[in-house]
Parts: structure tokens; C-alpha cells; sequence
């Protein structure tokens, strides 16, 4: 589980996430994941799986894998 420093502050986890297929599948986790505190930013891409969080420290990966859950995905873990 690794993480890496941006800025000052900030945090960067890059997460993999199963069953995303579109935009509209980016959308929804990234704005899942948007709603949890501290998050500044979040990329999802779904042709990766891949979804890149930025938060002012980091965050609780159970919290973050309801917010992947609520939108409708499964967290596979950290990329």
C-alpha cells in the first residue's frame, strides 16, 4: 500500500476498481469518492480500472470501498 506526496498536505492513492466500463461508471465512483472527507480530487478511468484519489491525509480504505460499493462497484485494492 503505497502512497506519494503531491503537495504539501496531500496525499495520492491510486485504487483498482472492477466492473467500470464508461463514463458514466467514472462518474459514479468518482463521485462516491468525492463525498468522503478530506478529498480534493479523484480520476477515475474505466479502459484501466484504475481510480486516483488526492486528500488532505489518507484515507480509511474501508471507507472508501463503501463509497465503491455504494456506487455500484467492487474495490479490487490498491493499484
Amino acid at each position: 500500500m503505497t502512497a506519494q506526496t503531491d503537495t504539501p498536505g496531500s496525499v495520492t492513492a491510486v485504487y483498482k476498481v472492477s466492473g467500470m466500463s464508461c463514463g458514466h461508471c467514472e462518474g459514479a465512483v468518482s463521485g462516491e469518492i468525492s463525498g468522503l472527507p478530506g478529498v480534493t480530487s479523484v480520476k477515475a478511468v474505466a479502459s484501466t480500472g484504475e481510480v486516483t484519489v488526492v486528500s488532505a491525509a489518507p484515507l480509511d480504505d474501508e471507507a472508501v470501498r463503501a463509497a465503491v460499493d455504494e456506487a455500484g462497484f467492487e474495490l479490487v485494492g490498491r493499484a
